[in-house]
């Protein structure tokens, strides 16, 4: 494992932005913003058809089938089982345990603890704390199913290792990945795919990740205005960017929900846009995942849309981030 002291530099690009999404504003992304969220007041529909092609890379090579690809699309997310199996998944898991354990990483900004506890929940950046993580992000079967998916060579706007631990890991309510990056990261559109490798069995009991199935097609917009620095707090428990009951009740009574459970090795992948959560852990076995965002290079983020700034850097990476990690 390669460890080494974090020096992030934060980009603190402050701008001004409406209470109304639909209010013009001098902002160019903001007066084109055709995903308008944390709005003031309830909109008049709970939610609004998807403007992006969900699969955008049908021509291009790669390790998913066409069958694959057309569950992909339909479902919002794809789970594929025993991808990495024997040797690699155990130096994998010891490279995670590694990282988790490293008293140096458990005080920083990109360190997320239980709400209620120490214990380590989330490591962000891990692809450059760790090398060997740094080329899992690149291997072909989890960044070329990316490239399928999302129609272009993709880069990792996001990385992490999610740890739920026995009887202590807490859950996550459920939320739209894209409607948080769209409105807090400046993400334009719904170009980017979720790879979650998990490095633990998951199964009903230990708080498996839930999907709502065909959700990925509507844009659920959010009430509430984003508060300052809101990553503080959304990465431990999330309430601004929350849909609505109603919403989630239609959409579920529609769909259903959905939670691909399996042995450790198998990859998940799903769309920024689809809608998912998961139970606290109440049994004794940890779950753990690798997890990486992969964007593409023309959808980067711009200004945020429904925020005073941007967040960090460990949360939202440019495609041309080349920065190193200090010895």
């Amino acid at each position: 494992m390669t460890v080494s002291n974090l020096s992030f530099h934060n980009v603190m690009a402050h701008k001004q932005y409406s209470e109304l999404a639909d209010v013009p504003s001098s902002n160019p992304s903001m007066a084109q913003d055709v995903y308008p969220s944390r709005l003031a007041e309830s909109p008049q529909a709970l939610w609004q058809p998807r403007q992006d092609a969900v699969i955008k890379g049908r021509h291009l090579s790669g390790p998913l089938s066409k069958a694959q690809l057309e569950e992909f699309e339909r479902k919002g997310f794809l789970f594929i089982p025993h991808l990495i199996s024997g040797d690699e998944l155990d130096e994998l898991c010891d490279e995670m345990q590694a990282l988790m354990s490293t008293d140096a990483y458990r005080h920083q900004d990109f360190s997320i603890t239980e709400p209620e506890s120490n214990e380590i929940r989330s490591l962000f950046a891990v692809h450059k704390l760790s090398e060997r993580l740094g080329a899992l992000a690149s291997d072909e079967r989890v960044a070329g199913a990316a490239r399928q998916i999302i129609g272009d060579d993709p880069y990792v706007h996001q990385s992490r290792i999610n740890y739920k631990p026995g009887f202590a890991g807490k859950g996550f309510n459920w939320h739209s990945d894209f409607e948080t990056w769209h409105a807090e990261d400046g993400m334009p559109g719904m170009h980017a795919v979720s790879a979650s490798l998990i490095l633990t069995d998951n199964h009903e009991f230990n708080g498996p990740l839930m999907l709502i199935p065909g959700s990925h097609k509507k844009f659920v917009p959010c009430l509430g205005e984003t508060p300052e620095d809101n990553h503080k707090s959304s990465l431990k428990a999330q309430e601004v960017g929350v849909p609505s009951p109603e919403a989630l009740t239609e959409l579920v009574a529609e769909h259903g929900i959905e939670a691909p459970k399996g042995k450790a090795g198998g990859l998940l992948l799903f769309d920024c846009n689809t809608l998912h959560a998961s139970n606290a852990n109440l049994s004794p076995d940890p779950r753990s995942n690798v997890f990486f965002v992969f964007n593409r290079p023309d959808n980067r983020c711009r200004e945020p849309y429904a925020a005073p700034k941007h967040r960090p850097d460990f949360l939202a990476h440019a495609p041309d981030d080349s920065q190193s990690l200090a010895k």
